[in-house]
């Protein structure tokens, strides 16, 4: 199994300069693919990247000779990018390949060998790294992982360099194991960040709420900076450094609750949250991205698979706020500024983010159960049954723990 971590640099200007230079191989290397990839296109021919890293290849000392002062996998592996993002437009998961800019993501990747032949390109001794041409750099922390070290990845966030090492770990359970073998329901919310079916609220951090007015100044301090000026390049690194701040105070918050639900919790219930829509609502869409909804999926599904848990995620239409989770009536419409009700049933007082969790747990629990969806044996079409089942109630062999680490 493959395991990423991400460690901050600490190089000298020698390196420093180097991660550029690198950097910019691979960015060169990617655009004149993306142009020879077109111009073959409108030729009537039929480009690959494969043929693409052959071409370059046969003419990069004649024409690139500069190329050959970084590593070769930095502009091969460019390359091998690219033929990625046309297999994902061509399946429709993305749109067209576009050229890459200086200072956006810049990066470059460098490559271990098979473990058969000896290579080790890429090699790691306590907070210190060796990469290909710039030799050892030193790390700001140890890599947590005991494996083979397959490749490492080299980027820029703002003015800071970071190395993503990716490790071969053996196959079996990751990471520390679970307190108990219970199930969930967790209901994300703008107020809350996640609200749990056991009655716990875990507040967000709200990062880019609580330094939006230092982010502004910084934003109108560099609008008055003149294009191509020394002032303008300090003031957007000053801004860089604040987005990328923002950025880590939510990471650090959405990892630490994700780490904690696949460790307290074998089962998990979600619901499917169509954030895009909910992004077109402009009152709403600041606190939206500030909580990092997709993030917050996307960490639960690889640290549950690490742990051996279950994420299950409700549709997206799954009425989990408007039914009542004692009586299973389904109440009329509810707008988001009603918090709490009463059922008009059973007569139960309900707060909305909690009875929300409470039906994703029950549908998590009757899920894995192997039950439909839908409640019920003998629901759906009735035309193929004789005689539909008696209703009955479905008890939950699950319980609860009341506390949040």
């Amino acid at each position: 199994m493959l395991v990423v971590h991400k460690i901050a640099l600490d190089p000298n200007d020698k390196q420093s300069t180097y991660f550029a230079r690198a950097s910019g191989v691979a960015r060169f290397a990617y655009n004149w693919a993306l142009a020879e990839w077109k111009r073959q296109y409108e030729a009537g021919e039929k480009p690959s990247e494969a043929a693409l890293r052959r071409r370059l290849n046969e003419i990069k000392r004649e024409q690139f000779p500069w190329m050959l002062e970084v590593t070769k996998v930095a502009p091969q592996k460019a390359i091998k990018y690219l033929g990625v993002a046309f297999k994902r437009f061509f399946s429709g998961q993305s749109r067209y390949p576009t050229f890459k800019k200086k200072g956006v993501h810049d990066s470059f990747r460098a490559d271990n060998g098979p473990p058969e032949k000896g290579a080790d390109a890429v090699k790691v001794v306590g907070r210190t790294i060796k990469l290909p041409v710039v030799g050892w750099v030193r790390m700001r922390e140890e890599l947590r992982f005991i494996g083979q070290i397959k490749s490492a990845v080299v980027s820029k966030t703002a003015d800071r360099w970071f190395v993503s090492i990716a490790v071969d770990i053996k196959n079996k359970e990751h990471g520390q194991q679970r307190e108990n073998q219970v199930a969930v329901g967790v209901d994300l919310g703008i107020d809350a960040l996640a609200t749990l079916s056991s009655g716990i609220k875990v507040p967000g951090p709200k990062p880019r709420r609580a330094l939006l007015t230092r982010l502004r100044r910084l934003s109108r301090s560099m609008s008055r900076k003149k294009r191509g000026s020394t002032n303008r390049m300090k003031a957007r690194r000053r801004l860089a450094r604040m987005h990328a701040r923002i950025r880590c105070i939510r990471q650090d918050a959405l990892h630490k609750l994700t780490t904690s639900l696949t460790r307290q919790y074998s089962l998990i219930g979600i619901e499917t949250l169509n954030v895009r829509g909910m992004m077109s609502n402009h009152c709403l869409a600041g606190a939206i991205s500030d909580m990092g909804f997709h993030e917050f999926k996307r960490q639960l599904d690889y640290k549950a698979n690490w742990s051996g848990g279950t994420v299950v995620q409700a549709p997206q239409w799954f009425p989990s706020s408007k039914t009542c989770s004692t009586c299973d009536t389904l109440q009329g419409a509810m707008p988001l500024s009603v918090r709490s009700w009463t059922c008009s049933v059973c007569h139960t007082e309900h707060d909305r983010d909690i009875n929300a969790a409470v039906n994703l747990l029950k549908f998590a629990t009757a899920s894995s159960a192997g039950c439909k969806a839908c409640g019920e044996e003998g629901s759906g079409r009735q035309d193929a049954l004789a005689v539909k089942p008696a209703s009955v109630k479905q008890d939950l062999s699950v319980k609860h723990t009341y506390g949040y680490v």
